[in-house]
């Protein structure tokens, strides 16, 4: 039985059926103001099965947020919202959901990347680029771990075939992070990178071998741009490389790299790339770096280790006469 619930019993349970019994439904959060956009959020939050439990806008968001508890998911929709109002508002959310251990899902536009990673890359938080109710639907679904929630509207069987698309891609990273720690611990392994081992490295690979130029990998960089006039970009998606390839050759040129730039880099649409750039912090290859001019700018670099395995990788390459790809 469905039962419709009004403002005044909105603190009352939502049950959602669930083989004999019923589970309650995560209690949401969304954090709007009135846009289209903000429409869309609230019914991506039904569509997942969440309780929408309040809604308020950017201007209260810093007080309300201080007051608020007991949210499972705090959803931002955050396209055309002033720049101040925004940063305060998740920089808040970010403080809520740590207090609380409540996921993140922020809807942004291209030009509040900087501003959102600033705040939440880092903290879990899944930040979306212009999504559509596919991508929300599947975001809250995980931020609700809800795996196994099904949209049975025949109408939506377009929403639904890009929804397999994204759990294809989500099945595709985790099997690159599985082949990157070849099954050992990530902490002792240093997340994505190999231990020296039994590899096949050559026969001159002792001693010490310069690594590649600035302009050796901006060459290589321009290459795999090239492709893309020839073929379908899909077929060469490797974001995670083309970003280390970046932040290597920025490294070496001594820039610093924004996280809209670095996302550009990433050759794949934003979402995708701040996933990406997600789960490189998460691995230990990225490092965040705040901006002490502005703190809505955070800058992304290579790690320490990151740094020694692409420094390492391209002078393994020049010893056997290779050519970076």
């Amino acid at each position: 039985m469905e039962q419709k619930m009004n403002s005044g019993a909105s603190m009352s349970a939502s049950f959602s059926a669930a083989g004999d019994g019923y589970s309650m439904a995560p209690d949401a959060l969304l954090i709007a103001d009135s846009t289209p956009a903000a429409e869309a959020a609230a019914e991506a939050l039904a569509l997942s099965g969440m309780r929408l439990r309040r809604r308020i806008g950017f201007a209260e968001a810093e007080a309300r947020l201080a007051e608020q508890v007991g949210f499972d998911v705090i959803a931002i929709e955050g396209r055309g919202v002033d720049a101040a109002l925004f940063d305060g508002a998740l920089a808040a959310a970010a403080r809520s959901a740590q207090a609380q251990s409540a996921a993140v899902v922020a809807a942004i536009a291209p030009d509040q990347i900087d501003i959102a990673a600033a705040r939440l890359l880092g903290s879990g938080a899944q930040l979306l680029c212009d999504p559509g109710t596919a991508e929300r639907v599947a975001a809250l679904l995980a931020a609700g771990q809800r795996p196994s929630a099904q949209l049975h509207d025949a109408s939506r069987d377009g929403e639904a075939a890009r929804l397999r698309r994204l759990n294809e891609e989500v099945a595709r990273i985790a099997d690159t992070l599985a082949r990157l720690t070849r099954g050992e611990d990530a902490d002792r392994r240093g997340g994505g990178l190999r231990e020296p081992g039994s590899d096949y490295r050559g026969p001159e690979n002792a001693g010490e071998t310069a690594g590649a130029s600035a302009q050796e990998i901006r060459a290589v960089i321009r290459t795999r741009r090239m492709r893309g006039q020839f073929f379908a970009d899909e077929l060469f998606a490797d974001p995670a490389w083309d970003m280390l390839l970046d932040l290597f050759a920025a490294e070496l040129e001594d820039r610093r790299v924004s996280v809209s730039s670095l996302c550009i880099a990433a050759a794949v649409p934003p979402t995708t790339a701040l996933r990406w750039i997600g789960t490189m912090h998460e691995a230990g290859l990225f490092q965040r770096n705040a901006d002490p001019n502005d703190r809505r700018r955070a800058y992304i670099a290579l790690s320490e280790k990151g740094l020694q395995a692409m420094r390492a990788y391209s002078a393994a390459v020049k010893r056997q006469g290779l050519s970076l790809v």
